[in-house]
């Protein structure tokens, strides 16, 4: 099956169990109606000012259909741009809509069966009638929500593992694309795709789509990480080092005991221990593809004036940038938040991952390692005052 519709009790059409079991990272799936009567919580027009603002990453793709050429710019843009594109041939894309707008944010709700510190954003698409990206290949899961209007899409049947793109294009558009199988999409329907699959989307009438992808780093980013993180923790004093040298017998040999040596120097990678790899991953997964910048505002209050501020009905906002997780370490918790480590109990990092908004009640459930790891999140601009009505 790799068609299926959704109900009001699963909205993948089967239980969340079943899906991970035999569609998670194996095959592809198109449920009709995942969210019946959806309607998308901004216009076209909301997603293009954004696209003019410095902040959010937006990039506009236009396709030169009679010279079968594609063309890729980056935001921001000005206004009197769009007017001058055309109705044909174009799409623009905005990254972590879900940090920009909370109503998108409610999007990924649904989802909460997957780890949270897997779910990456939510990208939102508008396409005029034949945009597209091109065919292509993500490395990573994603769901693509059918927001408005309708987008043809067609897939291939089994993952590429070393697919060879075109040369004459900054975007990773592959050379020869062989669809098995293709649908029209309206609002409310959902594509899941895992990594690897070939895909192409085309837009049959203006259209948006909003594409629920997940974070997965390649092994080798992780491990080029993982040898940095060690190495800025190793003293300089750390070398290649030899005090058993033989006389050479040949000078420019590199023989058996140098390689012998430089295997025990690397072997540090090999002996961390489980907490520094698991403080490692921590960090870099809620640092990776970060794309927000998160620091206190000048006008930012002192922690005692926040904490009154707190009592007298306000809360701690969490930045919507900021990402969260946390696991057990023995008897307590590592809560990782933006790349950095704090040390707390579990019901502490749960509380604090869980609740995006910190209320005087939240404050007092807090233990003093929570406490202490929340000022020092306001104090960085993870957190800021709001008013708690």
């Amino acid at each position: 099956m790799i068609e299926t519709r959704g109900s009001a009790a699963h909205f993948l059409g089967m239980p969340v169990e079943e899906f991970l079991r035999d569609y998670w990272q194996k095959k592809p799936l198109l449920i009709r109606q995942a969210f019946p009567g959806f309607e998308p919580p901004l216009a076209p027009e909301d997603l293009a000012g954004l696209a003019c603002e410095d902040g959010p990453l937006s990039r506009l793709v236009t396709y030169d259909r009679p010279n079968d050429r594609w063309h890729l710019r980056t935001g921001p843009f000005e206004e009197s741009e769009f007017p001058e594109l055309g109705h044909r041939d174009w799409t623009l894309l905005v990254q972590d809509m879900d940090k920009w707008d909370a109503d998108v944010a409610e999007l990924l709700a649904p989802f909460a069966f997957l780890p949270r510190w897997r779910v990456d954003d939510v990208m939102i698409s508008f396409a005029v009638e034949g945009g597209s990206v091109g065919p292509h290949i993500d490395q990573y899961d994603v769901f693509l929500v059918q927001a408005m209007g309708c987008r043809n899409w067609q897939i291939e049947d089994a993952p590429r593992l070393e697919p060879a793109f075109r040369p004459d294009s900054e975007l990773k558009l592959l050379q020869e694309f062989h669809p098995s199988h293709g649908w029209d999409l309206e609002p409310g329907d959902v594509l899941y795709l895992p990594p690897g699959y070939a895909h192409h989307g085309e837009a049959r009438n203006p259209c948006m789509t909003f594409s629920v992808g997940m974070r997965a780093p390649s092994t080798a980013e992780m491990l080029a990480d993982f040898a940095d993180d060690l190495a800025q923790r190793l003293p300089e004093y750390h070398r290649y080092e030899d005090p058993d040298l033989a006389v050479a017998e040949d000078p420019f040999e590199i023989d058996e005991a140098a390689f012998a040596r430089v295997e025990a120097a690397l072997s540090v990678l090999e002996k961390a221990s489980a907490q520094e790899r698991r403080r490692w991953f921590g960090q870099f997964i809620t640092r990776y593809r970060a794309s927000g910048d998160i620091q206190a505002a000048p006008d930012q209050p002192a922690w005692p004036d926040a904490l009154a501020a707190l009592s007298a009905g306000e809360e701690l906002l969490r930045n919507p940038f900021a990402r969260f997780a946390w696991h057990r370490d023995g008897q307590q918790a590592q809560l990782h938040v933006s790349g950095e480590s704090f040390a707390l109990g579990a019901g502490d990092a749960r509380l604090l991952c869980h609740r995006p908004a910190i209320g005087v009640d939240e404050l007092n459930r807090l233990g003093k390692s929570g406490q202490a790891a929340l000022q020092a999140l306001f104090e960085q601009g993870v957190y800021r005052l709001g008013d708690g009505g």
